[in-house]
């Protein structure tokens, strides 16, 4: 990269993953073994919002950033209003954590030749339009593959959050393991039992997550149940919380929903394997949505809150991680996080954080490696160029776990539960 002083624009900074990203740059610059510290020494980051900010609710959690940080309220609608402020801060990095229509913030950094990574593809369009439901997302991923290829100005990274992003590189890991034998299927799965500890602080008709409930809920209920098969993504014309699918991880069991998501398109085009995403939540927030499948446009009118430990604390964990499925085994790898150890070192729920590592080896490998120009998803990334990705997620994201099933459930159809 230029040697001009590092300067990063955090889009959408008042959400819970930017601040888990901070907390990890927050350590980063305090340590002179890591990757980016010397550059985060000479850095400015400006933290960009709809929302006013105020530089108190900021200073006293980043303590090594206080006199990098610069507070904006811009709407990111107004891409002319963006682009000037590229242009006058002379941005090196943009880390994109908002709602922002990812293609417009795309054609932006293309055009001035700024590095540009983000966690997901947003397009408030397709949000709005009630024609669209039940395929939300493979209609945002449609219309970014439609126009990835013109952006070749400069050098991006997308999808790279836990997962989408981290679970890629395991899948990617676990497969190159055993050369020559691709497994049938490759399930990204995950088990997030995170809730309060003290339940009398819950309050009634609200929706609660671990990240975005808006985000969860599109998922839950606007999107009908995806998986990729030979290349072809497929729907299961049900709600998401009718189905259920069993995930074996050694003595760890657990059925989830099958929901649609980035990584599982990515993957699932990339080889000929049956992907999908199979999701736990809480057992509150299970019930919650079950009891309300007969009205599911109610729970939209109803409180979202995010359950951050800041306001009370949290138990559980969250587990997330790769099944890849074989004619007469299965293999698999995940990362496990708990509430309590990760808001003591970084102050932030798990699976933010989980995020946030994503987001951070995302920024290495721009800022470090011989990546070519142009975008590029986490598996391809791995695939196709130097890039040390694993190596920059692990540094701060511990406690994987790898095993082998001596037996297989199959594919999605053999281990679906119904009825619940």
């Amino acid at each position: 990269m230029e040697s001009r002083p590092l300067v990063i624009s955090i889009l959408g900074s008042g959400g819970g993953v930017a601040k888990a990203v901070l907390s990890i740059l927050n350590q980063a610059i305090a340590d002179a073994n890591d990757p980016i510290h010397a550059l985060l020494k000479q850095s400015t980051i400006h933290l960009i919002d709809v929302k006013p900010q105020r530089l108190e609710d900021f200073l006293p959690r980043f303590p090594h950033l206080q006199d990098k940080l610069v507070l904006h309220q811009l709407d990111l609608r107004h891409t002319n209003l963006f682009k000037q402020h590229l242009r006058r801060t002379r941005t090196t990095l943009v880390i994109d954590v908002s709602w922002a229509d990812t293609v417009e913030m795309l054609r932006c950094c293309n055009e001035l030749g700024v590095l540009y990574t983000n966690t997901a593809l947003e397009n408030m369009m397709v949000d709005e339009n009630e024609d669209l439901e039940g395929f939300t997302l493979i209609e945002r991923y449609r219309i970014f593959e439609q126009h990835r290829h013109h952006f070749t100005q400069t050098r991006a990274i997308v999808c790279s959050g836990m997962n989408p992003g981290v679970v890629q590189w395991m899948a990617l890991k676990m497969i190159a393991e055993q050369p020559g034998k691709l497994p049938l299927g490759c399930y990204i799965v995950e088990h997030d039992d995170s809730f309060y500890a003290d339940t009398t602080c819950v309050k009634e008709k609200t929706v609660y997550s671990t990240w975005s409930p808006e985000c969860f809920l599109d998922e839950a209920l606007l999107n009908y149940p995806m998986f990729v098969k030979e290349r072809e993504p497929l729907f299961f014309y049900q709600h998401v919380y009718n189905l259920e699918f069993k995930v074996t991880l050694g003595k760890k069991q657990f059925y989830g929903c099958l929901m649609p998501h980035e990584e599982v398109l990515t993957l699932g085009r990339l080889s000929n394997m049956e992907t999908g995403f199979i999701y736990r939540v809480n057992d509150y927030t299970t019930n919650l949505i079950r009891s309300q499948l007969g009205n599911p446009g109610d729970l939209w009118n109803w409180h979202h809150q995010v359950m951050d430990p800041s306001d009370a604390e949290m138990d559980g964990s969250d587990l997330v991680g790769v099944l890849l499925v074989y004619e007469d085994k299965e293999r698999y790898m995940y990362n496990v996080r708990d509430n309590r150890s990760v808001f003591a070192a970084y102050q932030v729920n798990a699976t933010y954080f989980q995020v946030a590592c994503g987001v951070y080896g995302a920024v290495c490998s721009l800022l470090l490696d011989a990546i070519p120009a142009g975008v590029h998803y986490v598996d391809e990334l791995l695939l196709h160029t130097p890039a040390k990705y694993g190596e920059y997620v692990t540094r701060y994201l511990k406690n994987f776990v790898t095993g082998e099933n001596p037996n297989s459930d199959g594919l999605l159809l053999a281990r679906r539960r119904n009825p619940l």
